[in-house]
């Protein structure tokens, strides 16, 4: 099974890709999507969207796999990074890819 993990935010879009087979991890690829902040937001979405399209076409993962959000102290932050995380789940479910949502509790004990 490949998986794509993402950690989504807006100004970098941290990813790896892994096979996992047999009880093993292997790792195929990892990188970042970045966009400029002086870029205006929608098409610093637009930027993602692309860039997480180019990317499943690359790696044809099974699954995609992307940490949930949760609001803190800067809920303005919160709320683009939840929209640069709709575009690229939207990406994942275009291209046929199961999604996989954790929390950041669930990523850090894994």
């Amino acid at each position: 099974m490949r998986i794509l993990g993402i950690d989504p935010g807006y100004a970098i879009v941290g990813y790896g890709v892994v096979d996992y087979s047999k009880n093993r991890f292997l790792v195929v690829g990892y990188g970042a999507i970045t966009t400029r902040a002086k870029t205006p937001f929608a098409e610093r979405l637009s930027v993602i969207y692309n860039d997480m399209l180019e990317l499943i076409d690359k790696y044809k993962p099974d699954r995609l796999s992307i940490e949930k959000l949760y609001f803190n102290t800067n809920s303005t932050t919160a709320i683009d990074v939840a929209q640069a995380r709709g575009v690229i789940v939207l990406a994942a479910k275009q291209k046929g890819v199961m999604v996989n949502e954790y929390t950041p509790l669930q990523v850090k004990q894994a």
